[in-house]
C-alpha cells in the first residue's frame, strides 16, 4: 500500500475505459484522508467499482473559492487530499487552478499522479503534427469566431473540446473563419464502447455530422491542422541574394554582404546562409 503524506495529490482518472486508471492512482485514492471531486456522485461510482471506501467533498466551479480555503486548512493540519475531476487529468478545462496556486503559496507540496487525458489521447491518434500544438479547451458560445480568428495563423495543431449539442455549429464556424482547406480530425467518445475517430477536410466532417454519420452524442475532441506559413517577401529576397553570393564567395563574406545590402543582422543572415548551403549539398542529381 502506498504511504501518503500531508500534501495535495492531483490524480488523473479514466476518460472512459475504467481499466485506464493506474495502480498508483488507485492506491493514492484509497490512502488519502479526503478526495475532492468535481461531481461526488460520479467519483463515488468510480471508487465503488474498485471497492474503495473514501470520504468525498464536492469541488467544482461554483464552490472552488470557498472550498480552496477549507482544503488548504485541512492539509496544513496534517491531512492528505486528492483532487480528481469527472474524467481525465484535473485542471485541464476543469476546476483546480486556484487550489494548486493556494497550496503552493502556503508552502505545501503538490504532487501529480498522471494518467489519462483526452487532449493527448486525441493528439496521439490524429495523424496531425505533434511537435507544436495549442489547446483551446471549450470555446465560448459568444465570440467563438473571434477566438478562432486570433489563432488562424498558428502553424501548429489546434485542439478544442466541444459538447455534442454545439458540435455542428462549431464546425460551421471553423469553416467560415479558417476556410475549407484545413484538415480536421474529430474524436468522439475516446476509449469508450462507441469510440469514433474521423479525418477529413472541414466541409467533409461537417457534412458527416449533418448526415448523422458522426452522431452528435458523447464528448468531442476536435483537432485542426495548422496554418500554412508562406515565406515573407523579405525572406524571399534574403534567400535569393544569398544564393547568388554563395555561388561566388565564401559563406562568411556572402553573409556579411547580404546583411549590409538588406539591413539585417549578420548572425541571422549567416545562420540562414548555412541552412541554404546545407540544403544545396543535400541535393543529389542522378543522370
Amino acid at each position: 500500500m502506498t504511504c501518503v503524506v500531508s500534501k495535495l495529490y492531483i490524480v488523473a482518472t479514466p476518460i472512459g475505459n475504467l481499466k485506464d486508471i493506474s495502480i498508483r492512482a488507485l492506491e493514492i485514492l484509497a490512502a488519502v484522508d479526503l478526495v475532492a471531486a468535481e461531481d461526488t456522485r460520479h467519483t463515488r461510482r468510480l471508487l465503488d467499482h474498485f471497492e474503495i471506501k473514501q470520504k468525498l467533498i464536492a469541488f467544482h466551479d461554483h464552490n472552488e473559492r470557498r472550498q480552496t480555503d477549507l482544503l488548504i486548512d485541512r492539509i496544513l493540519a496534517g491531512e492528505s487530499v486528492a483532487l480528481v475531476s469527472d474524467a481525465g487529468t484535473p485542471l485541464i478545462s476543469d476546476p483546480g487552478f486556484r487550489l494548486v496556486r493556494a497550496a503552493r503559496a502556503a508552502g505545501l507540496v503538490v504532487e501529480a499522479v498522471p494518467g489519462a487525458s483526452a487532449v493527448t489521447a486525441a493528439l496521439s491518434v490524429s495523424g496531425l503534427p505533434t511537435d507544436h500544438f495549442q489547446f483551446l479547451g471549450f470555446l465560448p458560445a459568444k465570440g467563438r469566431a473571434t477566438k478562432l480568428a486570433d489563432v488562424s495563423r498558428y502553424p501548429g495543431t489546434l485542439i478544442l473540446y466541444e459538447a455534442p449539442h454545439r458540435i455542428a455549429s462549431l464546425l460551421e464556424t471553423i469553416l467560415e473563419v479558417l476556410g475549407g482547406d484545413r484538415e480536421l480530425v474529430i474524436c468522439r467518445e475516446l476509449t469508450k464502447l462507441y469510440e469514433q475517430v474521423t479525418q477529413g477536410l472541414v466541409g467533409e466532417i461537417r457534412d458527416k455530422v449533418t448526415r448523422g454519420e458522426i452522431p452528435a452524442r458523447g464528448e468531442f475532441v476536435v483537432l485542426i491542422s495548422g496554418a500554412t506559413v508562406e515565406p515573407s517577401i523579405a525572406q524571399i529576397e534574403l534567400d535569393d541574394c544569398l544564393r547568388l553570393l554563395i555561388a561566388e564567395l565564401p559563406i562568411s563574406k556572402a553573409a556579411e554582404l547580404a546583411g549590409q545590402m538588406l539591413g539585417l543582422k549578420r548572425n541571422l543572415v549567416y545562420k540562414r546562409a548555412l541552412e541554404l548551403k546545407e540544403a544545396a549539398t543535400d541535393v543529389v542529381i542522378i543522370g
